[in-house]
C-alpha cells in the first residue's frame, strides 16, 4: 500500500513539472509562430559536401 501512495507522488511531481514546462514555453513565445513551419517544407535547403561547394 505504501508503495502506491509513494507513485502516485512522484507521479504528481512529474505532472506538476511538466505543466510549469508548458506554461513556461507558452509564456515565453514558444508557440506563437504557426505560419512558418507550414511553409518551411517548401523553401529547398542546400547541403554543403565538405569541400564547401553547394549541391
Amino acid at each position: 500500500m505504501s508503495a502506491i501512495v509513494v507513485l502516485i507522488a512522484v507521479s504528481l511531481v512529474v505532472a506538476v513539472g511538466f505543466l510549469a514546462a508548458f506554461l513556461w514555453s507558452v509564456r515565453d513565445g514558444q508557440f506563437e509562430d504557426d505560419y512558418t513551419p507550414s511553409v518551411r517544407v517548401l523553401f529547398d535547403d542546400t547541403v554543403a559536401d565538405e569541400e564547401g561547394e553547394k549541391r
